[in-house]
């Protein structure tokens, strides 16, 4: 069971760091973080994690499905420095993308703070903000 809930967290990983689009592309990017696993094993873990194809065909977490629509229509910028994410969003967009952005749990991520179009996101140190900042700005561009 362990290697399952391992399995499945380097999945949700994966899929936050990149665009995964296939069942096999999937099998390549776990083999690279050193799993090694059958395409009967992925299709399980998919239906397991209830993963979802976003409009463009990439694997998307079911709880950064509102995340991914919210962020794709108002996001305009995402910046990071230090350990900090900045988000542009639209006039008025901050507060329900910060929401957003807090109820995914996305790693790393401690906590937002909206004004009405700039959020803060405070991670726990460098390297977290900039997978938090390339998690959100791969969500904008799809």
């Amino acid at each position: 069971m362990k290697k399952r809930q391992q399995r499945h967290d380097a999945i949700r990983e994966i899929i936050r760091e990149r665009a995964v689009k296939t069942q096999r592309d999937l099998a390549f990017e776990l083999q690279q973080a050193g799993y090694e696993c059958t395409q009967a094993t992925i299709s399980r873990d998919i239906m397991d994690m209830g993963l979802l194809k976003s409009p463009d065909g990439c694997y998307l977490l079911p709880e950064e499905e509102r995340l991914q629509r919210m962020v794709s229509e108002l996001v305009e910028e995402v910046h990071v420095t230090g350990n900090m994410v900045v988000v542009k969003t639209f006039p008025g967009g901050a507060a329900g993308v910060s929401a957003a952005i807090d109820n995914a749990h996305l790693a790393g991520a401690l906590g937002t703070v909206a004004g009405d179009n700039t959020i803060f996101v405070a991670a726990t140190d460098g390297e977290a903000a900039e997978s938090v900042g390339r998690a959100v700005d791969r969500l904008r561009r799809r």
